[in-house]
């Protein structure tokens, strides 16, 4: 591979970077982050995400097109390092690694950063403690159109790789803020969006709410579900018929269901 830079050796400062952005503090500190994969790296360059240095092992290439993503990434000015397959390894945050790896600037907008269209559909995640359900929810809403995601009072790092990971590189093109209950009460409110909280005990069911104007769907931690602020402050309280013996859904699963309300009423409208 021409015009690589080399690195061989495990001691690498390079490599001890990156294995210091496992950890949050360190992310906030380097104002970094690592993304990892070839359908992740991908998804976010293609979506002009600006990149501050690639690291690959061909030895580890799991698709066919690496090669060539490697080289545009190249061509864009981007720094790439050739790893030996202990170096790449010693990076990665993955059992199985397929030989491509970057740094990136964190993500995470500020909620007044956002840009809404008329009648908005947000998905508000509070309080989440599993990447995974993050990453899933990211994917769930770019799928269903919402203009925005909010991480709100998070105990989930934004920039936790794992999150990356789990959006499949979806978190780099849907707009994601982070912000306090409080903030993002007002802003909701400056901005007449509707709330509406997923409480599983709640008396209205999710159908019978009218999501066509704009509307915020507000989704919990896993195992204890929204706080009360959220509960007692939203503008609606709304929950998902339970017919068995479990009275909960995992709340990526929850989310999904009312966004794809939304998507029902909204597209029936037209």
């Amino acid at each position: 591979m021409e015009n690589s830079l080399i690195i061989e050796s495990t001691k690498n400062p390079r490599v001890k970077t990156v294995n210091k952005l496992r950890k949050s503090k360190h992310r906030t500190e380097l104002k970094q982050t690592v993304v990892e994969g070839f359908r992740e790296i991908r998804r976010a360059f293609e979506s002009g995400w600006p990149f501050l240095e690639l690291y690959c092992c061909p030895e580890l290439y799991l698709a066919v097109d690496e090669d060539l993503l490697v080289e545009k990434i190249r061509g864009a000015g981007i720094p790439v390092f050739q790893c030996s397959e202990a170096a790449f390894r010693k990076m990665s945050y993955r059992d199985t690694p397929d030989g491509l790896m970057a740094l990136s600037p964190l993500v995470g907008k500020k909620l007044n950063e956002l840009n809404l269209p008329e009648n908005p559909l947000i998905l508000i995640a509070e309080d989440l403690e599993k990447p995974g359900n993050l990453g899933t929810i990211l994917r769930t809403a770019d799928a269903t159109g919402v203009d925005a995601v909010i991480a709100c009072d998070h105990k989930t790092d934004l920039n936790n790789p794992n999150v990356i990971r789990a959006s499949i590189g979806t978190i780099f093109f849907m707009p994601v803020a982070e912000a306090t209950t409080a903030e993002t009460f007002a802003w909701l409110d400056q901005h007449g969006i509707q709330s509406l909280a997923a409480v599983p005990d709640a008396d209205e069911e999710y159908t019978a709410v009218d999501m066509r104007r704009g509307t915020a769907i507000v989704v919990g931690a896993e195992d204890e579900g929204l706080t009360d602020q959220w509960i007692s402050g939203a503008d609606r309280r709304v929950s998902i018929p339970m017919l068995g013996k479990n009275d909960s859904l995992n709340v990526s699963t929850a989310a999904a269901i009312l966004l794809y309300e939304a998507v029902r009423q909204r597209r029936n409208s037209l």
